[in-house]
């Protein structure tokens, strides 16, 4: 095999692989040999197939199996012979006008790491902003439990009003007829709850037990169901009863009904969890102030290619929340304007990626094979039982699968490396303080911002622009949340093993079964895990409104 180089450009390279005929054919003869003692055909015995027989039958195929092999083995020489890093997959193609029984000539490009240059980690400095566990948090945690396990009573003769709980049988129609998934019985509504959509549960106001009424509503736009997204629909409702809420006690039975022992007990695990959630919000500002100072220290070239993916992973995103805006043109229309910020958001988080891994390996921090294998068990969690042994196979056939598993808690261990080397100074501040340092103008200005979207609401004296703020969420869900790494591998050591040349003909490539969604945990702490989503609701709930991602 001959390997001529074709580009050596900055990070980008090409090469010209001659392959020949009587390479390939030599493998079509290996290959042979081991096939034909298992081949059948009518009129011989089994095994006592002729080779020239079975090369007539299936010799394309076996040529082609062979072509494929050959490029591959020649493309693991290539990466070997010339000590290339490749930073992902590389493009293989085949000469137009090759046909089976000639030579081969393949085109090979690829974008190769950059040498990252020694990183300047010491003289860092830091201030760790840390909350006290507010008492008063811990009893708002326990109001909201007793509100959950509300005890509804029978309301004789009374009108429902807002917070009443209303039982009734439903019929959904558009255009005067009856729409699938529409109709339901026994249904409890908690007026004011917001679960159903727009203008529902208003009209439910003033409604009796034994009441019949039709009420008219519009479906949003965006509803899930597309079928009935934008459109106008009357609901005909049978009042089955209506209950108010009796008044829920914060004791020992509050506890007990939450599976708990006691009051006390139930009180300690939620300062816990308040405590733990707080910590998160402490790491989440140190991590964006470490990887300020880092972004602002080491400057070097990144491979477009890896770039552009996480732009792309970026603007898919962004395109998503701009579907559920007011004006989703409009929302697109100023991403446009924007897409240059973007860029330099997705440039900046590769360059970070790449320097945290070379930080984590010029210093020894690794993953072990036992916390590997914990993180493939806790992943194969999320699967039902028939899909998840078909997940550990996936895992275990694709590299950049397992690289992926790896990355975020590889990139924490470096981040808590970082830590330890850093000077830091403690601050006492409010949570909303914290919260507002969070989503503080700076952090958009440098790409690093992060917050929860569902259960942190700074009270910030000072917003971002909104597109500002979904940007910087975008990069800020994996630099200071840590759902996703900063690169899909984590080190360029896994780069390399997990871009495996892809073949001219490519086999049907192989999923990872569907995963099974999680139920959430009310008052689970938030973590630097990612949050699970709740199962969608039912279908038959027709005016139910769709949970916002």
């Amino acid at each position: 095999m001959q390997t001529v180089e074709t580009l050596n450009e900055g990070l980008k390279r090409a090469y010209t692989l001659k392959i020949t005929a009587k390479d390939i054919d030599s493998r079509v003869d290996a290959e042979l040999k081991r096939v034909a003692p298992t081949v059948k055909m009518p009129g011989f015995r089994p095994g006592k197939v002729p080779a020239n027989l079975v090369r007539k039958m299936h010799g394309p195929a076996l040529m082609q199996d062979a072509l494929n092999s050959s490029i591959q083995q020649g493309i693991q020489e290539l990466i070997a012979e010339h000590k290339l890093r490749p930073a992902l997959q590389p493009s293989v193609s085949l000469d137009d006008g090759y046909e089976l029984g000639q030579d081969a000539s393949i085109k090979v490009e690829l974008e190769v790491l950059p040498d990252v240059p020694t990183p300047a980690i010491e003289g860092l400095k830091l201030e760790r902003l840390t909350v006290p566990v507010d008492e008063a948090a811990v009893q708002a945690q326990l109001q909201k439990f007793a509100d959950q396990q509300k005890r509804w009573e029978e309301a004789e003769d009374r009108a429902a009003e807002t917070g009443d709980l209303v039982v009734m049988d439903f019929v959904g129609k558009v255009d005067g007829v009856a729409f699938d998934g529409g109709t339901g019985e026994d249904m409890s509504v908690e007026i004011g709850s917001g679960r159903l959509i727009p203008g529902f549960e208003e009209q439910v106001v003033g409604v009796k037990a034994g009441d019949e009424r039709q009420i008219n509503v519009n479906f949003p736009a965006d509803y899930q169901a597309k079928e009935l997204a934008g459109k106008a629909a009357t609901f005909d409702l049978t009042i089955k009863s209506v209950k108010t809420a009796g008044e829920t006690k914060i004791d020992d039975e509050l506890a007990t009904s939450l599976g708990l022992q006691s009051l006390e007990q139930l009180t300690e695990l939620l300062k816990g969890q308040i405590e733990q959630e707080l910590n998160g919000l402490t790491r989440t500002y140190m991590k964006r102030k470490l990887l300020d100072q880092l972004a602002e220290g080491h400057d070097f070239e990144v491979p477009p290619s890896m770039v552009e993916a996480e732009f792309g992973q970026i603007w898919q995103q962004l395109e998503h929340e701009a579907t559920h805006e007011e004006d989703p043109a409009a929302a697109l229309a100023e991403m446009e304007s924007e897409r240059d910020d973007y860029q330099k958001i997705a440039e900046r988080r590769v360059r970070l990626g790449l320097l945290l891994s070379e930080i984590g390996q010029a210093n020894g921090v690794e993953v072990s094979q036992q916390e590997m294998n914990r993180l493939i068990a806790q992943a194969a969690q999320q699967y039902g039982p028939e899909d998840r042994q078909r997940f550990l196979q996936y895992v275990q056939q694709e590299p950049m699968a397992a690289a992926q598993l790896r990355a975020p808690l590889y990139e924490d261990k470096v981040v808590d490396y970082l830590f330890e080397k850093s000077e830091i100074t403690d601050r006492e501040v409010t949570r909303e303080e914290l919260e507002a340092a969070i989503e503080s103008d700076e952090g958009f200005s440098t790409g690093t911002h992060s917050h929860d979207h569902d259960n942190h609401k700074p009270k910030a004296a000072k917003k971002a622009p909104a597109k500002k703020a979904k940007a910087s969420d975008a990069e800020g869900a994996t630099e200071a949340d840590a759902e996703a790494p900063l690169t899909d591998a984590a080190t360029p050591a896994d780069q390399a093993e997990a871009a495996p040349a892809e073949p001219v003909k490519k086999a049907a490539t192989k999923k990872a079964p569907a995963k099974k969604a999680a139920p959430s945990t009310e008052g689970e702490a938030a973590t630097d895990a990612p949050a699970k989503k709740a199962p969608a609701k039912k279908k038959a709930a027709a005016p139910t409104e769709e949970p916002e991602a």
